[in-house]
């Protein structure tokens, strides 16, 4: 078989120029696409930048095995470790997740609560980049559309005051509002925080003492719907938000459901925010991916675990590497057994093993073997011994 023609190298081709090289003010030559610790922590889902600074000042951020600095930057090729535990860093923008939920009433929209109350992040699936953000906040006695991502500059753009996003609400009141008072909530009402009104307010009807009204608003602020209507002396029944700018709550996602937007439509939100879009093209999904992507979700309760700040650091050594005698609390050092746990934990699962085998072992029915059970024959040829001895 012949072999295929070898193409030549074309010679006048001229080589591709490196890039020009950055000097810092020391003259120092600065590595191409570096970019600031604070900054990639933060889009790695673990806080805010001015918690991840503060993060960096407490020590327990390393470089490579040194610890950094705030203001440092780092490239691609460097390992940096939090806790000793090694992280990765989203140089490349990567396309966010948003999440579209139908918020129930008695449900708070907070990660911590003292009071130990039902909260949404308890229901939110586990993210492998990143942590959920919540896009603007609900009561505990407000329901409807509440939108999760993982982009700090998506909820930014919904939530900052300055892009002023419409919320659209449906109200119930008990009562009526008169033409007046419609103006009034229009033009504006002066609050305890300052002067609020309605972009638009519309009348749904109603039954009884009850009536409905559509409500859009450019603001956020703490219970600001609410206050609007008790200014007129009528109290709120029920309040639920329909839509979040761009993003309308679907019938099909019921009280307590949850719903993730498709590839497509988060690339429509970043269009709609401004945001630049990530170059890597979308994700293949198989047939079985798409209808679950697709699919309306019941989400189920499920334990969070702390914050990156409030995590106990573990030792580490002259290398940067996590000791093995780590301690869980400070000032109380771990006593390992020989399989790398606790030994009072191990002791525990001991007297735990050990309770299920003595419930789980059942007594043994032994049953005595009596006269009765030797055969007719035998019975026979002893009782004739018998006699012959007598």
């Amino acid at each position: 078989m012949a072999r295929p023609f070898k193409q030549q190298r074309d010679t006048t081709r001229k080589a591709p120029q490196p890039a020009p090289v950055e000097l810092d003010a020391d003259g120092v030559a600065v590595p191409q696409h570096t970019q600031r610790l604070h900054k990639l922590l933060a889009l790695a889902g673990l806080g805010s930048r001015r918690d991840m600074e503060e993060l960096i000042a407490t020590g327990r951020v390393t470089i490579n095995g040194q610890t950094a600095q705030v203001g440092t930057g780092v490239t691609a090729h460097d390992v940096v470790r939090v806790d000793g535990r090694p992280l990765r860093l989203p140089f490349e923008a990567e396309l966010p997740q948003v999440l579209i939920y139908h918020k129930p009433e008695g449900e708070i929209v907070s990660q911590d609560d003292p009071e130990g109350r039902a909260t949404v992040f308890d229901k939110l699936p586990r993210i492998k980049q990143g942590k959920w953000i919540a896009i603007g906040r609900l009561d505990i006695n407000t329901s409807g559309l509440l939108i999760f991502t993982n982009s700090g500059e998506l909820a930014n753009r919904f939530m900052h005051p300055r892009y002023e996003v419409e919320r659209e609400y449906a109200v119930r009141v008990f009562g009526e509002l008169t033409e007046d008072q419609i103006a009034m909530l229009t033009h504006g009402v002066e609050l305890e925080d300052g002067p609020a009104s309605f972009d638009r307010i519309i009348a749904q009807g109603g039954e009884g003492a009850n009536h409905w009204y559509q409500v859009i608003i450019r603001e956020g602020r703490n219970r600001e719907v609410r206050r609007l209507f008790e200014a007129f002396q009528l109290p709120v029944s029920r309040l639920m938000r329909v839509r979040f700018g761009p993003v309308n709550l679907p019938p099909r996602v019921k009280r307590g459901s949850m719903l993730k937007l498709e590839q497509k439509q988060v690339v429509e939100l970043l269009e709609w925010a401004g945001l630049p879009i990530p170059k890597a093209p979308l994700k293949q999904l198989s047939q079985r991916e798409k209808d679950k992507a697709t699919t309306v979700f019941v989400p189920k309760v499920r334990k969070q675990r702390g914050s990156v700040l409030n995590r106990v650091p573990r030792e580490l050594d002259a290398e940067g590497q996590p000791r093995s005698g780590a301690t869980r609390e400070a000032g109380k050092p771990l006593s390992r057994g020989a399989y790398g746990k606790d030994s009072g934990s191990r002791g525990a699962d001991d007297a735990r093993n050990g309770a299920k085998k003595s419930i789980s072992k059942k007594p043994v029915n032994r049953r005595i073997r009596q006269s009765t059970d030797l055969a007719a024959p035998a019975m026979q040829k002893k009782s004739d011994r018998n006699r012959g001895r007598g």
